[in-house]
C-alpha cells in the first residue's frame, strides 16, 4: 500500500502544475501506458496474497480513478486555456465587407463526359478506363493496324522510347483491347478519356477526348449499331428527331466500316442539329474485325459484335456553341464562367441543362 501511495502523492503533485499537452501526454503514458506504473501494479494483484488482495486491487483502482479524473480535467484545462488564448489574439471586425465568395464551374467537357456516360448507362453499358500511357500491342497490333499504316508514324504518335513500344495512346480503343483480354463476352462498354496525336489547329489539338464504344455478344449487326447511335445522338442533342446517315469508310478495326453524319442547318447565326439540308460528321462506326476478336482471344465464329468512336470536344463545341477546340486547353477563368456548369445547378439526369 506504501508504494501505491507513494505513486498518488508523486502524481498528484505533478498534475496540480503548470503542464502543456505534451507533458501531460507524456505523464499519461507513464501511469498507464503498456508499461506504465498503474499498469505494472494491477500485475503484481495475482502475486499477493489472499488476505490482502481484495484491499489492494480496492486501493489501486481508486487511485487510478482518481488519477485518470485529474488528467481528464488537466486536458480540459489546457484546452479551454488554448481556446481563451486564440480568442484573446484572433479577434473579428463584424464591420468589415464580406469577402468576395467564387463558385467553381464544371468545364464542358467533363460536363459532355458525364452526360454521354449517362445516356450509354440508360441502355446498359458500363464504363471502362485504362492509361494513358500504352503498349504497342494493344494500341496498333491488336486492333488489326498493320505496321506500314500511317498511323504508326511519328508525326501522328508521340513515342516515349526509342524501340516505339511505349507511346501515349491515339485513341481509347486499347480500353477494349483490355477488357475483351481480362473478362469473357459479352461485352457492352463504353471508354471516355484522354488521347494523343501529334495535331494541333483550330480543331485539333495534341491531346483531346474521346469516347469509344463496344457491344460483343451473339447475333449483333449493324441494325443493333445504327438503333444505338440513332438514340445517343438524339439524347445528347436533346431533339426528337434526327437526319443521320452511314458513309461508307474504312477503319483497319472495323469491317464494314462507316462514318456517321447528322442533319443540321444554320439558324440565326447558330448550327441547328436535326434539321436542314447540311450534313456534319461527327463519328466513326463499324463491326469489329474478325482479325481483332481473335487478337483478344473471342471466337468470330459465336460473337460479333460493333464499336464506334466518338470525339467529346467536338460534341461538346456543336452542343455549347464553341468554336475553338484549343479554349478548352487555355485555363482561361473568363471562358470557364461563361461556358462552365454551375455544379449545384446541373441535374443528375442530364435532361434540359442550361448555363
Amino acid at each position: 500500500m506504501s508504494d501505491i501511495k507513494k505513486i498518488k502523492d508523486e502524481f498528484f503533485q505533478k498534475l496540480k502544475g503548470n503542464l502543456n499537452l505534451p507533458e501531460l501526454n507524456e505523464i499519461k503514458s507513464n501511469l498507464f501506458g503498456k508499461n506504465g506504473i498503474i499498469s505494472l501494479q494491477f500485475k503484481k494483484i495475482g502475486s499477493i496474497s489472499e488476505n490482502d488482495r481484495k484491499k489492494f486491487a480496492s486501493d489501486l483502482n481508486k487511485i487510478k480513478n482518481e488519477l485518470q479524473d485529474l488528467i481528464n480535467n488537466k486536458y480540459n484545462e489546457i484546452q479551454n486555456a488554448e481556446i481563451n488564448k486564440k480568442l484573446e489574439k484572433e479577434k473579428i471586425d463584424v464591420t468589415l465587407p464580406e469577402r468576395n465568395f467564387v463558385r467553381g464551374k464544371i468545364h464542358p467537357v467533363s460536363q459532355t463526359i458525364d452526360e454521354i456516360s449517362s445516356i450509354f448507362s440508360e441502355i446498359g453499358f458500363s464504363v471502362e478506363e485504362g492509361p494513358d500511357v500504352e503498349n504497342e500491342y494493344n494500341n496498333f497490333t491488336a486492333l488489326n493496324t498493320p505496321d506500314n499504316h500511317p498511323a504508326r508514324d511519328m508525326h501522328d504518335t508521340f513515342y516515349l522510347d526509342e524501340k516505339r513500344d511505349k507511346l501515349l495512346r491515339t485513341h481509347t480503343s486499347p480500353v477494349q483491347v483490355r477488357t475483351m483480354l481480362n473478362d469473357k463476352p459479352p461485352f457492352k462498354i463504353i471508354a471516355p478519356g484522354r488521347t494523343y496525336r501529334s495535331d494541333s489547329d483550330q480543331t485539333h489539338s495534341p491531346m483531346f477526348h474521346q469516347v469509344e464504344g463496344l457491344h460483343i455478344d451473339k447475333d449483333i449487326n449493324m441494325g443493333h449499331l445504327k438503333g444505338c447511335l440513332n438514340y445517343f445522338i438524339k439524347e445528347f442533342f436533346e431533339v426528337e428527331k434526327i437526319r443521320i446517315r452511314f458513309r461508307p469508310s474504312h477503319f483497319p478495326f472495323t469491317e464494314p466500316s462507316a462514318e456517321v453524319d447528322i442533319g443540321y442547318e444554320i439558324k440565326d447565326g447558330k448550327i441547328k442539329i436535326g434539321e436542314g439540308d447540311k450534313w456534319l460528321e461527327i463519328l466513326g462506326c463499324g463491326m469489329v474485325h474478325p482479325n481483332v476478336l481473335k487478337n483478344v482471344n473471342v471466337n468470330p465464329n459465336h460473337f460479333q459484335g460493333y464499336a464506334f468512336g466518338i470525339g467529346i470536344d467536338r460534341l461538346a463545341m456543336l452542343k455549347y456553341g464553341i468554336n475553338d477546340l484549343r479554349s478548352f486547353f487555355d485555363c482561361d477563368y473568363r471562358w470557364l464562367n461563361h461556358f462552365g456548369f454551375d455544379p449545384l445547378d446541373v441535374p443528375t439526369n442530364y435532361r434540359g441543362l442550361s448555363r
